[in-house]
């Protein structure tokens, strides 16, 4: 039964150890076995697919209350590039040459604004933090055409654009109306600026263009926003 116990541990550890890599090596060693040991033994997980533990495993840290603060978020972190590798949201329908300030721009599906309390782009084995910054981190997370998956930090503004546009079919002058009353400013103060962030997010390829009159794949149904904490 020990071997058996052990060659089952083992490999969810070392699954586990290839899809944290930085919580591995920036806890202590004991520390990180003792938290795999915990999650194998009192977790109840919701799927028998290899491929899912990681997000139960970071559901699993959102439920406990004596780990480092910082912890759960950077697990979402790490856990949101391997699912965005894996993803296999389809491309909505749409016009790429549309124009995006009167018609509705079209949001990839394999682009997710994040936003952390934590600057967890910056956590690891020699960058321990022990306060909360005074600014959240806000990131975009987005796999290219040639599948690879970059993280970009944001504006306050780009975020709440990118945030807009994955949650609301408006044209963009609409996006860029509201986020200008937001911020307390005239609608055509932000509007240079806006249509500029726009053609620069379609030329990235994280706008694909605008929304046509039908659209036979679901545009945002594969992908979870997260917005500041």
């Amino acid at each position: 039964m020990k071997v058996y116990r052990d060659l089952f541990f083992n490999s969810l550890q070392s699954q586990l150890a290839n899809g944290f890599p930085v919580i591995s090596q920036t806890l202590e060693r004991e520390v990180w076995l003792k938290l795999v040991r915990d999650f194998y033994a009192d977790y109840r997980s919701q799927t028998p697919l290899f491929t899912q533990i990681a997000g139960e495993f970071v559901s699993y840290l959102q439920t406990r209350g004596d780990d480092p603060e910082w912890l759960a978020e950077l697990a979402h972190y790490e856990w949101m590039e391997t699912k965005l590798h894996l993803s296999d949201a389809c491309a909505p329908d749409h016009d790429p040459d549309g124009d995006l300030i009167e018609e509705v721009p079209v949001l990839s599906p394999l682009a997710m604004p994040l936003a952390y309390r934590w600057a967890v782009a910056h956590i690891g084995p020699e960058s321990v933090p022990t306060t909360v910054p005074e600014q959240p981190t806000l990131l975009l997370l987005h796999r290219s055409a040639d599948h690879r998956v970059r993280f970009l930090q944001l504006s306050v503004v780009t975020y709440r654009l990118l945030v807009s546009l994955s949650s609301n079919p408006w044209t963009g002058r609409k996006h860029l109306a509201v986020l200008a009353a937001e911020a307390g400013l005239p609608t055509d103060a932000l509007l240079e600026q806006g249509w500029d962030m726009l053609e620069q997010l379609r030329r990235d390829g994280i706008v694909l263009g605008v929304q046509p009159a039908s659209s036979p794949c679901p545009s945002r149904g594969h992908v979870r926003v997260r917005h500041p904490l």
